[in-house]
């Protein structure tokens, strides 16, 4: 496998998951309390795509998987947060 279809790989799968929350935000109402929620969510998915947009762009390994981790955590705090809002959503 080269790096350029690495590049795209990254690239394209933190988009469309960045793509599908928003979907997925964008097409329910939201009650006000959950606003604030919402914003974060979104946030942190376009946190997603641009820390996997600077791992494709990383000047060394170190730097790589700084960036790979950091989207991890990212990721990570938007699972959390996702959670949260459908723990909200069904009580």
């Amino acid at each position: 496998m080269d790096k350029s279809s690495l590049r795209y790989d990254l690239e394209e799968q933190t988009f469309l998951f960045t793509l599908g929350i928003r979907h997925g935000v964008g097409g329910i109402k939201w009650a006000r309390e959950q606003w604030t929620d919402i914003h974060q969510l979104l946030r942190s998915s376009g946190s997603v795509v641009a820390n996997g947009i600077e791992a494709n762009n990383a000047v060394s390994k170190p730097d790589f998987l700084f960036r790979i981790r950091t989207l991890y955590k990212e990721s990570d705090e938007l699972a959390h947060i996702l959670a949260t809002i459908l723990k909200i959503s069904l009580t």
